[in-house]
């Protein structure tokens, strides 16, 4: 039974996306990208009311990296400030240590260097089973490249590791194929946990936008035994989460996503948490705190995962 059947029993995981793989500070005042300004940035985002981080790494010039001891190093100076669940992209960025160029010019994601996110030590892993030409901001493409095997590669690396994945869909076509697929391999166990992506259709080939339709059409098609969480990139964040409220999802926030409240006014990532708990308040829900957050995605206790990192 997926959750859109089962509900998400008045406890409401809130995520909160503090950096991704695109914005800098020329771009944004209050994007974090150094481990002591992402740990300390999550750590007032727990306060307010998020128990999961999804968090990209970013090299000391601020380019994006997936580097195992990088990772490490923004996951110790969050666990040592909150007790958020720790999720490591393996998507990884656009540039920095993730961009290759070939002969011809064209440009790529390097897959070597998205593998080494496994090796972060989270409690959970980005599983982007996911094949697209990428716009990136000077408006040149890059190639996210993941046939099947890849994905293959990727999932057992994460189940060798005990790490959880949590299955990224920017369309429907993602849960109907690679999703329903690799969960029907073995690699990962009830519930399965999926983030459907909507409004990245600008950036990301095949992604769709967020309407009313698409998105239950995506929660309709997720496979029996998952659990799901929504993050809407642009102006229809809000309406988008709380459409994915109503249909028994948890919700993303935070600058990787919708950098604004007010079109054109950059937020902090404290505030657009505040705003997805008061969203969630007025629906008569609770945030989840990260234990219940934890029982939720099906992982074990805080000191059972520190245990076994």
């Amino acid at each position: 039974m997926t959750s859109a059947n089962a509900g998400h029993a008045g406890k409401v995981i809130v995520t909160v996306a503090p950096t991704g793989g695109f914005l800098t500070r020329a771009d944004h005042p209050y994007v974090p990208t150094q481990p002591e300004e992402i740990a300390a940035d999550v750590a007032r985002c727990a306060a307010a009311g998020a128990s999961v981080a999804a968090l990209h790494a970013r090299r000391p010039d601020g380019q994006a990296t997936c580097d195992a001891a990088i990772y490490r190093d923004i996951n110790a100076r969050v666990r040592a400030a909150c007790d958020v669940v720790i999720n490591n992209s393996t998507g990884g960025g656009i540039n920095g240590d993730l961009l290759r160029v070939r002969p011809d010019g064209s440009r790529t994601i390097d897959w070597d260097a998205r593998m080494e996110g496994v090796d972060g030590g989270a409690d959970t892993c980005t599983l982007d089973a996911v094949t697209a030409y990428i716009s990136g901001p000077d408006g040149r493409e890059v190639l996210m490249d993941t046939p099947m095997e890849r994905a293959i590669e990727l999932a057992a690396a994460m189940f060798e590791r005990g790490i959880k994945p949590e299955w990224e869909a920017f369309g429907p076509s993602h849960l109907a194929r690679e999703v329903t697929r690799l969960t029907a391999l073995g690699f990962d166990a009830e519930p399965y946990c999926v983030n459907l992506v909507l409004g990245l259709d600008t950036t990301f080939q095949n992604a769709v936008p967020y309407t009313p339709a698409d998105l239950q059409h995506m929660v309709d098609a997720l496979p029996d035994g998952s659990m799901f969480t929504v993050a809407v990139n642009g102006p229809q964040q809000f309406r988008g989460l709380a459409h994915a409220l109503a249909l028994g999802g948890h919700i993303r926030v935070g600058i990787e996503d919708n950098p604004c409240l007010v079109p054109g006014e950059p937020a902090e990532n404290v505030r657009l948490v505040e705003r997805a708990v008061t969203l969630v308040q007025s629906l008569g829900l609770e945030p989840a705190t990260p234990d219940e957050a934890r029982r939720i995605l099906g992982l074990p206790a805080r000191e059972d995962a520190a245990h076994a990192i």
